[in-house]
């Protein structure tokens, strides 16, 4: 599964690590988290996100 960052202020979010804080379970890839979510450190949503190679 792929990792994703968040261009506004350099999260990963990690699929093997989901976001347990916000209810993602480990093992939920990017794809698979709800719209809604938002990243833990800065707030802004999934769009602001692009796939880390």
């Amino acid at each position: 599964m792929d990792k994703y960052q968040c261009e506004m202020c350099g999260y990963i979010y990690d699929p093997e690590n989901g976001d347990p804080d916000s209810g993602i379970e480990p093992g939920t890839a990017f794809e698979d988290i709800p719209d809604d979510w938002i990243c833990p450190i800065c707030g802004v949503g999934k769009d602001q996100f692009v796939k880390v190679d």
